[in-house]
């Protein structure tokens, strides 16, 4: 069995544990996660730092961008774990939904929590002026993310939920809403 295959398995098992062992496993995916992005914050960090990088924008629309960005990632991750928490679920994977949410910024697509942590880790590189974390890290950090939900998160997925989750994969975007001409 791959390193691949143990990992969905993992994810699978502790999904579908009691609600006690589920509880217990939330506080370390979350610290998981705060981690691998707070690396990615620090290293750009580093790399600005080492490499002398200079801040190409002036601090006005520095700020602007950053504040704007900052503002719509916080609130596009808090209404996707809202829709998350009203169905007794986390963002965690090994404490998720029971069931698929299809309400709020999931009708438009699979991950917007995702897409906000993305627009935060944006905006932060703006904050603090830190060109290799626009340029380089945060894209860096999105592919990281689209390899690890292709690979582990939607097999379990499917493995969990079945065709309905294969259907509505099918008809919603990972991250970006499809804008739909009416006629």
């Amino acid at each position: 069995m791959s390193i691949r295959d143990r990992w969905i398995n993992l994810l699978h098992r502790a999904a579908t544990a009691t609600r006690k062992t589920r509880t217990l496993l939330t506080p370390i995916g979350l610290i998981i996660f705060g981690l691998f992005t707070g690396i990615f914050i620090i290293l750009s960090m580093l790399m600005d730092w080492w490499l002398s990088l200079p801040w190409p924008l002036p601090s006005g629309p520095t700020w602007f961008i950053a504040m704007l960005l900052i503002a719509l990632g916080a609130g596009v991750t808090a209404w996707s774990v809202l829709h998350f928490l009203k169905v007794k679920g986390t963002p965690v994977p090994f404490n998720p939904p029971p069931e698929i949410v299809t309400t709020g910024p999931y009708r438009f697509a699979r991950n917007p929590m995702l897409t906000g942590v993305f627009l935060l880790l944006f905006g932060i590189g703006f904050a603090i002026k830190s060109l290799s974390l626009v340029v380089f890290f945060t894209p860096l950090y999105i592919l990281a993310n689209v390899w690890e939900l292709n690979e582990i998160e939607e097999p379990e997925l499917v493995k969990r939920l079945g065709e309905e989750y294969v259907a509505y994969r099918q008809r919603t975007p990972m991250f970006i809403p499809r804008m739909r001409l009416k006629n």
